[in-house]
């Protein structure tokens, strides 16, 4: 199986455009949720790293941090960037002696949260971030974030069907 490509946002559901009130005619498309991943090393401590790029008008949903092998002896944080502007505070972090799934809480700024309601801008969005407190000799894990497709504009369904 091979990847593709998409200019995105796609739409799923049966109708498209609202032609009453019954279940069946209400427009029940929505727009689909899709994540990008960038693997990190304990070394990967310069400011603003950066980690992928998201189309434009795009809705941030969430972040994680997976580690893969235990940072030893210290316990990373880990501040967001969206095109340079925080989208988190640095208080997340991952236990130094463990693996597994830390959520990076986001929209806990006022940044954060007219990029997180809204969407991140009409141009594609730079995500980058730092990682702090590692006097690790070792250490790794995957940077996740899931976000909605939308258009520049930030709307996730047309405004009328072009057939």
């Amino acid at each position: 199986m091979g990847f593709a490509t998409h200019l995105g946002p796609w739409l799923l559901g049966t109708v498209k455009n609202t032609t009453g009130s019954t279940s069946g005619t209400v427009r029940n498309t929505g727009a689909t949720v899709v994540a990008q991943s960038k693997s990190i090393l304990y070394t990967d401590i310069t400011a603003a790293t950066f980690a992928f790029a998201i189309p434009a008008g795009s809705q941030i949903l969430s972040a994680s941090f997976n580690t893969t092998v235990a940072y030893a002896t210290t316990t990373p944080t880990y501040a967001l960037f969206v095109n340079g502007t925080a989208i988190n505070t640095a208080a997340n972090g991952s236990t130094a002696a463990a693996t597994g799934i830390v959520n990076l809480l986001l929209g806990n700024n006022s940044a954060a949260a007219a990029v997180l309601c809204n969407n991140v801008g009409t141009t594609d969005a730079l995500i980058t971030f730092t990682q702090a407190n590692v006097t690790a000799t070792s250490g790794a894990g995957f940077l996740t974030v899931t976000y909605v497709v939308k258009d520049s504009d930030g709307s996730a369904n047309p405004t009328a069907s072009a057939a």
